[in-house]
């Protein structure tokens, strides 16, 4: 029975390259989360607003959408290791600014919001890259085991980082959790060297709006597609309370509780993903999309409605198991599904999709608290994201049917990996 419910491991013991990529994302990930929690204290600590914090989101939308839908257009166009690896440089030296600016007398305001527009830029053009190319590195049969790992990876760096963050800023101070960050971006890029050049498909598109526009119509064709985009779109703006976390320690007089707040969500999704050896028998991936984000939903919502520290805490833990396991069947059913030539630039749709709702998210929470008080931000925006769920399930009959052994694009996509001369396969 416990053997059934660990992460397979095929991917890992297939593919040296996913091994690599794995890591890289893994330290790299680990140091984003120190930052992560280290921005929004200082500007907390420089401002004392909600809304000011709030407004991290707002300047970091629009180099987002931009930077996403033209990135996955670079992604099927260019070299896609190559591409991470220069966009994870690019991360490295926006952290050195920040190092240098906490360590000033007086750090100022302006280069933080600054920063993270462009750490949003080369996140959003580098994402698709990174989305693209781990299912070009495993067996088609093993994407629902991969998406597992790479789920794991990321709640492995976001327990640790925001745990580890709340005692460095505490204890060590703002400049040692930026300068961390720095080091991880070294130690990632080390391990992405390593990995085999990821070319451009023979048949690839120029990246440019035509090809964008290619894009966004085949994914306007795959209706069970959009509706995993709306339904994490609405459960992100509607539910995501990390904006508020540094008022809500506040208003529950629990400021030691921050960094634990902020790793409850990754440690509920850690808990799924080390127990994910489930997800590969499970087929019906869309209805486990809508389920598993009414669940985020609710959680959210009991979390606002409470007083206590400790069970606010599990409650956030319980939404970031049930936010992973839609990211799971997310991934699952795009990397099933979506031709490697057009990978890229549906997983620069899929960025929107998963970021822009946190993002706005951020300024929702923040104005909410601003308007009507920190808790009634959260447990508002959770039942409306369990209401909005709801609404979406009753529109979108294509996303609750869909099967992962019938679906005629996963069925196709099979097929195609199978073919001995296929690239992909043989990359794979």
């Amino acid at each position: 029975m416990l053997r059934n419910l660990l992460p397979d491991l095929s991917p890992w013991k297939a593919s040296a390259d996913f091994r690599r990529l794995w890591k890289s994302g893994l330290i790299s990930n680990f140091g984003s989360f120190l930052t992560f929690v280290a921005l929004p204290v200082q500007l907390k600590d420089l401002t004392g607003s909600a809304a000011a914090v709030g407004a991290i989101g707002a300047v970091e939308l629009l180099p987002l959408i931009v930077c996403g839908l033209y990135g996955g257009a670079l992604a099927d166009a260019l070299d896609k290791r190559k591409l991470i690896v220069w966009t994870e440089a690019g991360q490295g030296l926006l952290s050195a600014v920040l190092l240098l600016n906490a360590l000033l007398p007086h750090p100022a305001v302006w280069p933080l919001y600054v920063v993270a527009a462009l750490s949003s830029a080369l996140v959003s053009v580098q994402r698709p890259a990174h989305d693209s190319l781990w299912p070009r590195i495993v067996a088609h049969d093993d994407m629902p085991a991969a998406a597992s790992l790479n789920s794991l990876r990321w709640t492995v760096g976001g327990v640790a980082g925001p745990a580890v963050a709340g005692v460095v800023v505490a204890y060590a101070g703002l400049g040692w959790a930026y300068a961390a960050d720095l080091l991880t971006f070294a130690l990632s890029l080390a391990y992405m060297a390593r990995i085999a050049p990821s070319p451009a498909a023979a048949e690839a598109a120029k990246p440019d709006l035509k090809a964008v526009a290619e894009g966004a119509r085949y994914a306007w064709s795959r209706k069970e597609l959009l509706g995993t985009y709306a339904v994490d779109l609405a459960a992100m703006f509607l539910a995501m309370p990390l904006a508020v976390l540094p008022f809500l320690a506040d208003d529950l007089h629990a400021e030691w509780a921050l960094g634990l707040m902020y790793a409850a969500l990754p440690a509920g999704a850690l808990v799924v993903s080390l127990t994910s050896g489930w997800t590969s028998r499970v087929h019906r991936h869309g209805l486990m999309v809508v389920l598993a984000a009414a669940g985020w939903g609710l959680a959210v919502a009991a979390a606002g409605l409470c007083g206590n520290v400790w069970l606010v805490l599990l409650l956030l833990t319980v939404g970031g198991g049930f936010d992973m396991v839609s990211g799971v069947f997310r991934a699952a059913m795009w990397n099933q599904t979506i031709p490697d030539e057009l990978r890229g630039r549906l997983a620069g749709i899929e960025l929107l999709s998963y970021s822009v709702g946190p993002q706005l998210g951020q300024v929702r929470a923040g104005g909410t608290a601003a308007w009507a008080g920190v808790r009634a931000s959260v447990w508002s925006g959770g039942l409306a994201c369990a209401g909005a769920v709801g609404l979406l399930a009753l529109c979108l009959p294509g996303l609750m049917t869909y099967d992962a052994r019938t679906n005629e694009h996963a069925v196709r996509m099979r097929e195609r990996r199978a073919a001995p001369g296929d690239a992909v396969t043989a990359q794979a």
